[in-house]
């Protein structure tokens, strides 16, 4: 005895799956918003590159109107002429510089060393109850005139003593002193002290 058993079943089958109509659509879609996109960021791209190349374009015209000019301008006769002109406009510069070297030795010029030796001689000698409010160097130092105010009158000679024993000081002397008490607006005496002025001149000699 036998027995037939049918082992198919129909949902075993692999089934068809078939799209339905919007999903088409939103396919569709999609495929059209990513092509815009694309061509889109490639019309910015071609646009870039025009830029690009016509700048590029600019710049060499440019350059090539630069090197004509270069060679027009530079040429070797004209570079010839140039390095001499350049030439003796240098050998020009040096001898006057050599002529302003000359004179400043020759001592011509006057005071070539400037006054700091004067003014760290002022600094040194320093007298209590004895100012300097002022001074006026001339030249080489030929003619010094000195400001200030003293308490006591006396104090002036022993400045100048000191002032002597300065190197920078010798061969001058001071040939003229002035003394006043000084005043306010009204012409009356505005303080307790004097003031002096004194006026050098040139002796040639050692100091005295």
């Amino acid at each position: 005895m036998s027995q037939q058993i049918n082992l198919f079943n129909p949902i075993f089958m692999k089934q068809k799956k078939y799209f339905s109509v919007v999903t088409m659509l939103q396919a569709l879609g999609l495929i059209v918003a990513g092509s815009a996109v694309f061509y889109a960021y490639a019309a910015y791209q071609v646009n870039q590159l025009a830029q690009q190349s016509a700048a590029t374009t600019k710049r060499y015209a440019l350059e090539q109107n630069r090197l004509a000019r270069y060679l027009s301008e530079y040429s070797p006769q004209k570079a010839t002429q140039q390095l001499e002109q350049e030439m003796r406009k240098l050998e020009a510069q040096a001898a006057a510089q050599q002529g302003i070297i000359a004179t400043l030795k020759s001592g011509a010029m006057g005071n070539t060393t400037g006054y700091s030796g004067y003014l760290r001689a002022f600094a040194r000698q320093v007298v209590p109850g004895l100012w300097l409010s002022g001074f006026d160097i001339e030249g080489d130092g030929t003619q010094i005139s000195l400001h200030g105010g003293v308490l006591k009158p006396s104090l002036v000679p022993a400045y100048i003593q000191r002032l002597n024993r300065e190197k920078i000081m010798h061969g001058k002397s001071f040939a003229a002193l002035q003394m006043q008490q000084p005043k306010g607006k009204d012409g009356k005496v505005a303080g307790r002290y004097v003031e002096f002025t004194l006026h050098s001149s040139e002796t040639g000699g050692a100091p005295k």
